[in-house]
């Protein structure tokens, strides 16, 4: 378990030194974040965070004693109050009883380090009388024997800052900042039980419905009109039949990202925790995450150069998040290629917007569609009277470039397959889905590859053969991204082919250069899946241009090895045999 990235120029003293920062989780929701030693700063580092405190609860117990046992994780909750109405700091600190023995402490980068005997960090606090707040502290015990961590307080108006050598930067992850999925008035938040999709705690104080530092992603579902009421109001654990359910989704919170480099000119990623190799285009490496709020809009260079470490301008928040005028905190994404309210029909749907979108597993994709008719069908899900039960706040629409490489990059990540150990090397990449009759959720149990057995090898709740096509490596993430019926994306080439789709800006990305370089008006395209991971995992891409200037994404069943989720091709407007699409739903800030 990788707890803190530190530069290998940073000695082991002063990575100690900071294992207790990694614990204290700066609201009621965990927090990331990257902070820069500077000589203006003299080489200090200081935090400002929540409120002063005098009394220190754990789970709502008054005590200082965190208790975990052998090779376990734990999440406490602490709270913190303030008796106060004055600006103050407190030190939070912990003193461990380990046996020095024994190996005990943190998983860094693939090492086990001993915690110190005590440490902590100061912290600047401000509140009112009576207020208080509640802290998660995460705490993963890797030696062999119970052990107790002891909490405790000191409060003061003076501190000394914590210093670090000169020039060096300092990069910690706190855990997971991730922004509340918004339900719409009739979403049903589910997880996975025994075999069966069940009603979640959407109360996620015990990681019960996602949890992104477990490549668990949140879900939820929509179900039937006759069956709606009653699973609303049922208990939490209850199975959601899969007959009942009309559309599935997964929550792609807003964040900020940054690929590294290791020799300062090709941009692979960062190598992969606990792996030997140093990333290439053919096995690329991590993609730098953080989470954030739905206030933070980087525009940085999203690169950086791994000898020189990271800097405040290294962050892009992509474009995904800004929805017109309207910036997000997430959004859904279908966990599965389109299916229609016919999948009998031929084609899975055929070319027509008198059906229904549907988004479940084991069915047929709806291929063959224009992109104006499908764009059309994603629109007016939301229509009054719809059969989902989505309230009028609810923007649902034809997926952009943009948000298909907010998935990608997401899954190129520690919280995506990437970070799954149940995989390796070459089999990080998302599972290839060689049905030839375009059955969703299908998985060939390998990457994409020349062989030709077609046919829906294992589905998608198959634990590894089958998860493995998901961006997540498990049943939590969204499929059909790699293989199945090539997608189209609203993403355009100049306005060409748009004239029967007259819809507004913010549903469609456009291009304005068949060169990727220079594909956004005259610049790079951050944060768009193109120039910046271009034949990731050797997927193949053909940029749009005058004569195709559509895009379609992922490959369909049988591209063998061009297939992938960074691979795109171009397209006219017209629908194809073996051509899908995939759903996004704002649900509102």
């Amino acid at each position: 378990m990788k707890r803190i990235l530190l530069n290998t120029k940073i000695s082991k003293i002063y990575m100690i030194s900071v294992i207790l920062i990694t614990l204290l989780l700066l609201t009621s929701y965990f927090s990331y974040a990257m902070f820069t030693v500077s000589k203006e700063k003299s080489n200090a580092i200081s935090i400002v965070t929540g409120t002063l405190s005098y009394d220190l609860k754990v789970d709502g117990v008054s005590t200082d004693k965190l208790v975990v046992g052998p090779k376990e994780e734990k999440i406490f909750l602490v709270s913190l109050s303030n008796p106060n109405n004055r600006i103050a700091r407190f030190n939070l600190y912990y003193k461990g009883n380990l046996d020095q023995s024994i190996e005990a402490g943190y998983i860094i980068d693939c090492e086990s380090i001993k915690p110190p005997e005590a440490t902590g960090i100061n912290l600047e606090a401000t509140g009112t009388i009576g207020s208080s707040e509640t802290y998660k502290i995460i705490v993963y015990n890797d030696s062999n024997k119970e052990q107790t961590i002891t909490l405790g307080v000191s409060v003061g108006l003076d501190y000394n800052d914590l210093s670090l050598e000169n020039d060096e930067h300092l990069f910690l992850e706190y855990g997971q900042n991730v922004n509340t999925p918004e339900l719409d008035t009739n979403m049903i938040a589910v997880k996975y039980v025994d075999n069966n999709w069940v009603k979640a705690n959407t109360n996620n104080t015990d990681n019960d419905w996602y949890n992104y530092s477990e490549q668990k992603w949140a879900n939820a579902v929509t179900v039937s009109s006759s069956t709606r009421e009653s699973y609303k109001s049922a208990s939490v654990g209850t199975v959601i039949n899969m007959d009942d359910i009309e559309t599935m989704w997964v929550w792609i919170p807003r964040y900020s990202y940054s690929i590294a480099s290791i020799d300062g000119t090709n941009y692979y990623g960062r190598q992969v925790a606990c792996e030997s190799n140093s990333p290439t285009q053919a096995l690329p490496g991590e993609i730098d995450i953080k989470f954030v709020r739905v206030n933070v809009k980087e525009k940085g260079t999203a690169r950086y150069n791994i000898n020189e470490g990271m800097n405040s301008n290294s962050w892009y928040t992509p474009d995904a998040f800004t929805f017109g005028d309207e910036e997000l905190s997430g959004i859904w994404v279908g966990k599965f290629e389109t299916s229609s309210s016919n999948p009998d029909a031929e084609y899975g749907g055929g070319d027509t917007t008198t059906l229904d979108p549907i988004i479940k597993p084991n069915v047929i994709s709806w291929r063959n569609i224009s992109i104006s008719n499908a764009f059309n069908v994603s629109i007016k899900m939301n229509d009054a009277g719809n059969r989902y039960g989505f309230s009028s706040s609810v923007d649902t629409h034809m997926m952009k470039n943009s948000e298909w490489a907010t998935v990608a990059y997401l899954s190129q990540s520690r919280y995506g397959k990437l970070g799954n150990t149940d995989f390796s090397n070459a089999n990080k990449e998302i599972y290839q889905n060689k049905s030839d009759q375009y059955i969703t959720g299908c998985s060939y149990g390998e990457p994409s590859n020349g062989n030709t057995d077609y046919g829906c090898h294992y589905t998608y709740d198959i634990d590894i053969n089958g998860t493995g096509s998901s961006t997540t490596g498990n049943i939590y993430g969204i499929y059909d991204m790699s293989g199945g019926a090539w997608e189209f994306i609203m993403a355009n080439y100049n306005g060409i082919g748009m004239e029967n789709i007259i819809i507004d800006s913010k549903y469609y990305d456009q291009y304005t250069s068949d060169n990727t370089n220079t594909a956004c008006s005259g610049k790079i395209c951050l944060s768009h899946a193109l120039s910046e991971t271009n034949n990731w995992y050797n997927d193949s891409w053909t940029m749009v241009n005058s004569a195709y200037p559509w895009i379609i994404r992922g490959g369909y069943y049988g591209d063998k090895t061009d297939a992938g989720i960074f691979h795109y091709y171009n397209y006219i407007s017209s629908g194809r045999y073996n051509g899908s699409f995939r759903l996004v739903l704002n649900a509102g800030n």
